[in-house]
């Protein structure tokens, strides 16, 4: 993912963009399910938080998927999932509790496609945990439940609050409009088919307008 121009982030950017991270994050309580699915991204802490979950004994299988970033293409150059699935195994999960699914390109086909992989690989599945960035619980949430809505879906991510993401990340205006681009599909893709409609509160909604005027829009879509 390519950075942004570096700017000073105001008090009240950061108490709106606090909003959105607590927004979009759902809360779930952790419990053991059919299977792992890490949602490829830029962010490797994907992985090694799928691998933890494994490790701790929550699933006892794991998805990777993800082809190639196509905001930095030249971070992960054999597809998202190919390397989310060798650092996991780099961290211990044995490969015979790895598949991968190495095309998808956006959340859609994230789930859809490990869901035929899981299919072909004759893995009966009705509880998922979907590991994304902790920024993008939310939006996974709304698209399995639209794309795949026989299976409980139960959200994690890398437990961190949202200044120490940035500091793994290392650009704060990259992470805010990251932050404002997810909550614009959330609110958007429900009219379009891609997920559920989720609610969104006022002051929610609010913040995400501030930040919208105040130019964090590299995210927003076209």
């Amino acid at each position: 993912m390519t950075g942004t121009t570096k700017r000073e982030i105001t008090d009240q950017q950061w108490a709106d963009t606090a909003l959105l991270w607590d927004y979009q994050q759902m809360g779930h309580d952790l419990r053991p399910c059919d299977v792992a699915i890490g949602l490829g991204s830029h962010d490797l802490g994907v992985a090694a938080e799928t691998a933890g979950l494994y490790l701790r004994g929550l699933v006892k299988l794991v998805v990777f998927t993800g082809g190639p970033n196509p905001s930095r293409p030249d971070h992960f150059p054999r597809g998202e999932a190919v390397h989310f699935a060798e650092h996991a195994l780099s961290l211990g999960v044995p490969e015979d509790a790895v598949l991968v699914e190495p095309k998808a390109r956006n959340t859609g086909q994230n789930l859809t496609f490990s869901r035929e992989v899981l299919a072909d690989a004759g893995v009966a599945v009705s509880s998922v945990l979907l590991v994304s960035m902790p920024y993008m619980e939310r939006r996974a949430y709304a698209t399995c439940r639209q794309v795949w809505p026989e299976v409980e879906a139960v959200c994690a991510s890398t437990p961190m609050d949202l200044h120490d993401y940035v500091k793994t990340i290392g650009d704060e205006s990259l992470v805010i409009d990251s932050l404002v681009g997810d909550l614009q599909r959330v609110i958007e893709y429900p009219r379009l088919g891609f997920a559920v409609a989720q609610d969104v509160p006022g002051r929610v909604h609010d913040a995400y307008q501030r930040l919208i005027d105040a130019g964090f829009t590299s995210r927003l879509l076209t």
